[in-house]
């Protein structure tokens, strides 16, 4: 159910922001907007995004299905307010110097890592559209903030975000994609059986990463790939910085 003053916003939302109480009248007592969606992202946490739904968050909850309804009119309003609430604000590190932008970006997109690898069922939400929960807002505030006295304009400064919780949310899916298949397929010896597959006349490039060791059958560091891969993208946003002197 939209506010109808023109926003479009759900009133979950608006409640979710403190602008309005999702309470209408006769409301379970006890029964908040706040403990519907802890009880659902527990629901998550430990069955699965899959498990979530209203009958069975009422259920966690010991009341009826209507009685969510008159708190939450949807369940995709109740998938975007348990993806706020598990993400959770920012944290909060201390900088000796504010003007640096690129260690307070990496220490962005390292906490936003931290926060899939803790609640990789968010990654199966749909985005529906821009951030606007209370949550994603303080985040993408924190992102803006490093990037201040860089001389990028707005625009350009969203962009940089955008792009790099992209990354972020790339690499966290990928690493859940081939956390979930090796808990379900016996390990393969990657190197092994590649150097018996390929013919090198036919893959030279692959066959000169296996002579060099790049490829092994010893597990790669995920964190070292994704600092690489975070190192590279921080180097384009340098680039794009000296182009646009402050």
């Amino acid at each position: 159910m939209s506010d109808g003053d023109g926003t479009g916003l759900p009133a979950s939302i608006e409640a979710a922001w403190g602008v309005r109480g999702r309470t209408p009248p006769g409301p379970r007592p006890g029964l908040t907007l706040e403990r519907i969606v802890a009880a659902a992202v527990e629901v998550a946490s430990t069955d699965g995004l899959a498990a979530v739904s209203m009958v069975r968050v009422a259920k966690e909850l010991g009341v009826s299905t209507m009685a969510l309804y008159r708190y939450v009119a949807a369940k995709d309003e109740l998938l975007d307010l348990m993806v706020d609430a598990a993400t959770g604000p920012p944290p909060v590190h201390e900088q000796a110097d504010p003007e640096q932008w690129r260690p307070g970006l990496s220490l962005w997109a390292r906490d936003y890592l931290a926060v899939l690898r803790r609640h990789p069922w968010i990654l199966q939400v749909p985005i529906p559209g821009p951030p606007i929960a209370p949550n994603q807002i303080a985040w993408l505030e924190r992102g803006l903030t490093q990037l201040r006295g860089t001389g990028l304009t707005e625009s350009e400064k969203l962009s940089v975000i955008m792009l790099l919780g992209g990354v972020v949310r790339n690499w966290a899916s990928l690493a859940a994609g081939i956390h979930a298949a090796g808990d379900q397929r016996p390990p393969i010896h990657y190197a092994s059986a590649l150097a018996r597959l390929i013919d090198v006349r036919r893959f030279p490039a692959v066959s000169a990463a296996l002579a060099a060791g790049a490829i092994d059958d010893d597990q790669d560091d995920a964190d070292a790939e994704f600092a690489f891969g975070l190192d590279r993208v921080l180097d384009g946003v340098d680039t794009l910085t000296r182009r646009n002197p402050s």
